[in-house]
């Protein structure tokens, strides 16, 4: 069997335990797609899982949920691909993960076609934080035209996706961010950029009909506050305190806290917000795929903008 090349720990912990290994090339089976990986987002959630605050358990695994790629061969049945095809995709989350390697076999159904008028770094990293973001403004929150929505967070990964999936609703956006990142937020199509660092979210907003809740703990329960009758908390962190629950309940407001899932149909909606010129990511930096300590250092310090991507040459 073929051997490639993958980011796997043996323990759990920082960076440092993040190594290259050579491993058996996956196989497809019926229903799946063997994809060659081009380039591999890096998330907070893949530094959360190498660390042990995450759902895998005990390692030796392989992280990486993100993919954009070439169709290397298919399984039995499967009609959607050919080999040669240029696909994007998030691997199912959380148990479908490995995508940080030259290869990964995934159920055909993950995968929708690359939009053509972008590369492999830009679809790479695109699909965990845009189904995170879809998943939480459409279908969670149904956000609609003249809405006022507040996003946490709002130059980071999820953020700055959500912000332009909003915008793309349109809906009149509130984002918070250090005041350094402000201009890039109003290119965004941010409406009122908000300094977290000087002012209190709480205090300032009023009158919001969505927050998106990238952060968690005391930050979703102090979303609540700035919602209208009705309005809605999505939080994208899935595990805290039931008062988050009774609160809301008590202010006549909606709480929700999810985790994204894969979905071919929301792909083809990102793919489409692609083509339309609605939706790009900013990438601060990319990483050949022998340095994903690396990225996982600077991921980890909370002040990167937009997405880091693994190259895999």
């Amino acid at each position: 069997m073929n051997s490639m090349r993958a980011i796997s720990q043996d323990v759990l912990g920082g960076p440092e335990v993040l190594k290259e290994v050579r491993l058996d090339r996956p196989e497809p089976r019926p229903n799946e797609v063997l994809v060659r990986v081009r380039a591999a987002g890096v998330n907070p959630t893949d530094w959360k899982h190498r660390s042990g605050a995450g759902f895998l358990g005990d390692p030796p695994f392989v992280l990486g949920w993100d993919v954009s790629g070439v169709v290397e061969a298919v399984g039995i049945g499967v009609a959607a691909f050919r080999p040669g095809d240029e696909v994007f995709g998030m691997l199912s989350y959380p148990f479908g993960h490995g995508s940080h390697a030259e290869y990964v076999t995934a159920p055909a159904r993950t995968f929708t076609h690359k939009p053509a008028g972008i590369d492999h770094v830009q679809a790479g990293a695109l699909p965990l934080v845009s189904l995170t973001a879809w998943q939480a403004l459409v279908e969670r929150a149904d956000v609609r035209p003249g809405q006022r929505v507040l996003i946490h967070a709002a130059a980071g990964g999820v953020g700055h996706v959500a912000v332009q999936i909003a915008k793309a609703r349109g809906a009149h956006v509130i984002g918070t961010a250090s005041a350094g990142k402000h201009e890039f937020l109003r290119s965004l199509g941010v409406d009122e950029p908000l300094d977290y660092r000087e002012t209190d979210f709480a205090e300032a907003v009023k009158d919001v009909d969505v927050v998106l809740d990238t952060i968690g703990g005391d930050t979703s329960l102090r979303s609540l506050r700035v919602l209208r009758p009705g309005g809605v908390v999505v939080s994208i962190l899935p595990v805290g305190s039931d008062e988050f629950y009774e609160e809301a309940e008590r202010l006549g407001v909606r709480a929700v806290r999810m985790l994204v899932d894969a979905d071919r149909a929301d792909m083809r909606e990102i793919a489409a917000l692609v083509e339309s010129g609605k939706l790009r990511a900013t990438v601060e930096r990319t990483f050949p795929l022998a340095d994903a300590a690396e990225a996982h250092a600077l991921g980890e310090t909370g002040r990167t903008t937009g997405k880091l991507v693994l190259v895999v040459e």
